[in-house]
Parts: C-alpha cells; structure tokens; sequence
C-alpha cells in the first residue's frame, strides 16, 4: 500500500517543537479553514451513521475536522460497514462455501468454493486502513498523537 501525507494538524501534533513535524522540518501552515465538524449525511447505512457517531466527536475534539472532510468521513464510515458487513457473513457462513452443480445428463456434483465475502472483507479492510490513516485512527498514528499532545506540562519543564 503506498504511503499518503499525513496532514499537516498530525504532523505539528507529533512534531519536535512548534511549527516543525517529528523530522524537525518546517511544516507549512494550513489553510485556514473553519475547524467544524460536518454533520454526517442521512443516506449512510445504519452500521455507518454508529461509526460516524463514534468517531467524529473525538476527530472533533483534536481539531482534525473540517466541513470539507465529510465526503472523506463518510468513505470511511461506508467502508467499515462493508467490512462488518463481509465480516459477519464469513463468520455465519464460514471461510469456504459448497457450490452445488447439476449437470446435464442429472448427476450432480459438489466442491468447495472460497466465500466471497472473506475478498470483501479484506479488500474492505485494506481501505480502512487508507482512511483511517487520513484521520490519525490507527495504532500507529494514535501513539503519534500522544506523543504530539500538550498536556499542559511543558511550561514546568527547564529541558524544554
């Protein structure tokens, strides 16, 4: 999977100090745009609008949402859907299905067949991934978010 840019709110959230990322790079300011989070569209899937409801506030609190993002937002809600979706069709129906063949003269043969929805899932899950990297949702971003956040202590520290 190719690497994508973090933004730039992630990248001064990890930096070493004030205005650079954790390389000590200049990171170029942000257009100014109106930290609002968008309000989730009517037509997401139920299992959608849950994700939507849980990770917004918490993308909100950090100032990592804008109006702008919520076609982004809603991608990646849609997709864990589908992933749970997949997910929870593999689990009643089971990694590999039987497909039933009548041939024509009657007799009838049987294999086994992957079930399909274990591609949906992972290709599901491979997205996830993409999107969630944009919003600092993963493991590896979130340390990077701690490792970035004030939390009020600086001012006591003399190293700093």
């Amino acid at each position: 999977m190719a690497r994508t840019a973090a933004p730039a709110a992630l990248k001064l959230l990890t930096g070493q100090r004030e205005g650079r990322d954790s390389g000590g790079r200049p990171v170029a300011p942000v257009p100014a745009f109106r930290r609002i989070a968008p309000t989730a569209p009517t037509w997401l899937s139920r299992e959608a609008a849950a994700e939507w409801r849980r990770v917004a506030p918490g993308l909100q609190r950090l100032d990592l949402l804008k109006e702008e993002d919520r076609a982004m937002l809603a991608a990646y809600c849609e997709t864990w859907a589908v992933f749970v979706t997949a997910t929870r069709a593999t689990t009643k129906e089971g990694l590999v299905l039987t497909q039933v063949t009548t041939r024509p003269d009657g007799s009838v043969s049987e294999r086994t067949v992957p079930n399909p929805t274990v591609a949906i899932a992972r290709n599901a899950g491979r997205e996830l991934r993409g999107f969630a990297a944009q919003f600092g949702l993963t493991p590896a971003s979130e340390e990077a978010l701690a490792r970035g956040a004030d939390h009020g202590d600086e001012d006591d520290n003399p190293f700093a």
